[in-house]
């Protein structure tokens, strides 16, 4: 079979068969489609993050290691 007959060929298939080949060509397509690679997506510097500064208005966080140490104190008795 020649590229240049294909046309042809399917053109002289019932339609049920036509539709089954356009289907295969469409999955050829998708299965060998080439996988571009995405830019380089560019990574945020971790102070940029939302979550940063959440508790800077808290004067119990000031001293943060205290804090974890009240709290452990506190919630299960241990230092």
């Amino acid at each position: 079979m020649e590229p240049q007959n294909i046309n042809n060929d399917i053109s002289t298939l019932p339609p049920e068969a036509q539709r089954q080949v356009i289907d295969f060509i469409e999955f050829l397509k998708i299965r060998y489609r080439r996988i571009r690679p995405d830019k380089k997506t560019a990574r945020n510097k971790i102070s940029n993050e939302p979550f940063i500064g959440i508790w800077e208005g808290r004067k119990d966080m000031k001293d943060s290691s205290q804090w974890v140490r009240s709290t452990r104190e506190s919630e299960w008795g241990v230092r």
